[in-house]
């Protein structure tokens, strides 16, 4: 793996048997495999089962390069401030994997809207496959990222809505 596990989920497991069979789709052959877009509810362990799908997806050593970034962390990284936009969009671009937690969760706007159809469309058009989390519902995937993004991800994904309560405050 190129990039180390948050801490939260270095044991992440997928239990999710769609999830599951995306994985083994992904360490058959990773130029052919979809992407996934995992939706649902606020704590439903999306962000987990996207970990677990990672990690059994590059199961048995397999080298891949990968990268996960929260949504909202990436379009900070892309803001013209001083560093390097460009360079930040083209690491995510060009991951063989990307995990890209919580899409929608930025402050919408023009230029958010712009920012995420770049990244979406670049691995759209060369193939990539992404995994997507979102608690935009999916009737509603249109209103919040835009009719672009929203057909390519349609057209490219396999999804997957995980339902249920909160479970952080279920623990609590």
């Amino acid at each position: 793996m190129r990039q180390a596990v948050p801490r939260r989920y270095r044991e992440a497991v997928a239990d999710q048997p769609d999830i599951l069979a995306w994985a083994a789709d992904f360490h058959a052959d990773p130029t052919t495999c979809r992407s996934l877009l995992i939706s649902g509810p606020v704590g439903t362990g999306k962000t987990f089962q996207a970990y677990g799908a990672i990690r059994a997806a590059l199961g048995c050593g397999r080298s891949v390069r990968w990268e996960a970034v929260p949504f909202a962390d990436f379009t900070a990284a892309l803001r013209p401030s001083g560093r390097d936009p460009e360079g930040s969009l083209e690491r995510y671009r060009d991951a063989a994997l990307l995990l890209v937690d919580d899409l929608g969760a930025a402050k919408s706007s023009e230029w958010v809207e712009e920012t995420t159809y770049r990244l979406i469309n670049a691995r759209y058009e060369a193939m990539q496959p992404t995994i997507f989390t979102t608690n935009i519902p999916l009737a509603q995937l249109r209103d919040g990222l835009g009719d672009r993004i929203a057909s390519r991800l349609v057209e490219t994904c396999k999804v997957i809505a995980l339902l249920g309560s909160d479970r952080r405050r279920a623990a609590a």
